[in-house]
């Protein structure tokens, strides 16, 4: 019977021992930059700040997630203040147009590259109602072989929310929509049913993710 693994133990204050492989930075005539997530569009804007910045071009993309840059003969040596003052640099990656529904709690969030092609939306709340009362249905007086009983009387309402006909134009962005959703009185949970329609009519420029 073996219980645990007996093989495992713990030495108080131990140390691990490592082989360390030899590497200077410092001497490092190029480095390689590799983005967290790959897109084209990112890596040429970070090369571009990049080049902008040491003003002249010694960064390159060479593919989605990597970009190469040479050291200038300025940072010869001191590649620590090279990648400091490149870590400060601002470049705005390229968000991927997504809509992120959660029908349990009704939460929509949308990007700002969100776009629909053109469309018509229509959106209204169909109810029925159904009542059923009982009532007593009693024979006429001096009446042969009549007898009490009771009937049920069931009544059938179905109403319809009226709501706005909008059309969106071709290339609307994310304010737009929203503002037009918001005319037809659209609340968030409407907004799921509708952007699934839109998908499904092929005018939502969008990923449509449901969580």
């Amino acid at each position: 019977v073996q219980k645990n693994h007996p093989t495992v133990a713990r030495i108080p204050e131990g140390a691990t021992i490592e082989r360390e492989i030899p590497f200077d930075f410092g001497k490092l005539q190029d480095l390689v930059i590799s983005l967290r997530h790959p897109d084209f569009t990112t890596a040429v804007r970070v090369s571009r700040s990049i080049n902008d910045f040491l003003d002249e071009k010694a960064a390159f993309p060479k593919d989605a997630g990597t970009i190469k840059v040479s050291v200038p003969s300025a940072y010869r040596g001191n590649l620590v203040g090279l990648m400091a003052s490149l870590e400060q640099l601002q470049v705005s990656p390229d968000i991927r147009a997504r809509i992120i529904l959660d029908e349990r709690t009704g939460t929509v969030v949308m990007g700002e590259n969100v776009r629909i092609s053109s469309v018509a939306i229509a959106h209204g709340n169909l109810s029925v109602q159904i009542k059923e009362s009982q009532n007593v249905s009693q024979p006429t007086p001096l009446s042969q072989g009549g007898q009490t009983v009771v009937t049920k009387d069931s009544e059938v309402k179905v109403t319809e929310e009226r709501k706005k006909l909008i059309l969106m134009p071709k290339g609307t962005n994310l304010g737009e929509l929203v503002r037009a959703l918001n005319a037809i009185g659209a609340t968030p949970r409407d907004l799921i049913a509708i952007f699934q329609a839109i998908k499904a009519a092929g005018a939502l420029q969008a990923e449509l993710e449901i969580i």
